[in-house]
């Protein structure tokens, strides 16, 4: 008799499933995982990330072709400005840790830069942490991990993560680095992609403490060679162009608020269970499908749209269309939707504004009239 399914392999193949008969499972990365951080309150995004769904396949069959991702020029000018940061054995870039993060240590010179081939995520991932435990146990020396292979699980499943570097301190604490492309103009940067680059490098922070814990759970709570267990640090450095050059400059980034947003909606996925189980019999996300039964399938699962959302998922105009259609006050924002409690319909809105609708004793229902009131005013005295 063959042994009980355990609830990890029932779920497995549930996902599967879901994705579509012989459709390879689309790999969760650090861009994937920070996104989900972004809209923790997307059902449908949950689902399909940890399903596997191409959600650009996904939304071409769905008549809204995807326009996220970078442009190949891009790509080339942060491959570029990459190198440039990471030549001479990464000078540079263990300057830069050394002078925002470090300044007490001892500064980087004839630091270990090792060599992380290996075949494969997996053995790149177990390679990635042996130099991880080397340099544990070796404390006193920079070590530059340049682009290591990290793992993390995801519902159950490892998502194989590749930050653009680790910097081990002398002290044997391990730093993220990001090396972006953006300009930082007289020391500063957009705010939208500096969150967004701390929500990316929290995915990495977490899969770093995976690590440090197993290291932690040797004998006697030590890492090998007696040197205590690593610290992770939750200030990352980012690394992006001086102004309108192409030299470097970095900035220290307090990531802890990205890290535990990252880590509730992580948990939140292993729940995921919860969502496959309340989709009607038979819901399939392959894009093979027909149209309409890849609509139904796709629309069975609620989604949270937000304007931000058409900078981070691949089916952000088709939820966005739907959102318009059905007059959701999520599509003009967050912000505003927060403003407005319990009203979740522009129609709703309005109603109330006009006095047609609403409790008067709700906050937002008499910020509404008293609103609409001043316009009113506003409009006749610009009349007369």
């Amino acid at each position: 008799m063959p042994p009980p399914r355990t609830r990890g392999t029932a779920l497995r193949q549930r996902l599967a499933e879901l994705r579509g008969p012989d459709v390879p499972a689309k790999a969760l990365d650090a861009r994937a995982l920070a996104a989900l951080a972004a809209n923790p309150g997307c059902a449908r995004r949950a689902i399909l990330d940890g399903a596997g769904v191409n959600k650009a396949a996904l939304a071409s069959a769905l008549g809204s072709p995807s326009a996220f991702g970078q442009s190949q020029f891009a790509l080339t000018r942060g491959n570029a400005f990459e190198a440039k940061v990471k030549a001479d054995g990464g000078a540079e870039l263990l300057r830069l840790v050394h002078e925002k993060l470090d300044r007490s240590a001892e500064p980087p010179a004839d630091a270990r830069v090792p060599d992380l081939t290996a075949t494969g995520p997996r053995g790149r991932t177990a390679r990635t942490e042996l130099e991880l435990r080397e340099a544990a146990a070796h404390p006193g020396a920079w070590t530059l991990l340049d682009h290591p292979m990290l793992a993390l699980d995801v519902a159950g499943s490892p998502a194989f993560l590749e930050p653009d570097a680790v910097v081990v301190h002398p002290d044997g604490s391990w730093t993220v680095v990001e090396i972006k492309s953006f300009p930082l103009l007289d020391g500063s940067a957009d705010p939208a992609k500096v969150g967004a680059a701390a929500r990316q490098a929290a995915v990495y922070v977490l899969a770093l403490e995976e690590v440090a814990a197993r290291l932690g759970a040797e004998p006697e709570g030590r890492a090998p060679g007696g040197a205590p267990a690593p610290r992770v640090r939750h200030r990352i450095l980012l690394v992006c162009p001086r102004d309108f050059s192409n030299l470097p400059a970095a900035s220290a980034v307090d990531i802890r608020k990205q890290r535990a947003v990252t880590a509730r909606q992580l948990a939140r996925l292993t729940r995921i269970e919860d969502i496959a189980d309340a989709l009607p019999e038979g819901t399939c996300f392959s894009p093979e499908l027909p149209a309409e039964e890849l609509t139904a399938a796709v629309e069975s699962v609620p989604a949270t749209y937000a304007p931000e959302c058409l900078s981070a998922c691949e089916l952000a105009f088709h939820c966005r269309t739907r959102s318009r259609q059905a007059g959701a006050v999520t599509s003009l924002g967050r912000p505003v939707r927060a403003e407005l409690g319990g009203l979740t319909t522009v129609e709703e809105v309005l109603a109330a504004a006009r006095g047609e609708a609403g409790d008067p004793d709700d906050p937002a229902v008499a910020a509404l009239r008293r609103a609409a009131a001043l316009r009113a005013e506003a409009l006749e005295a610009a009349c007369r």
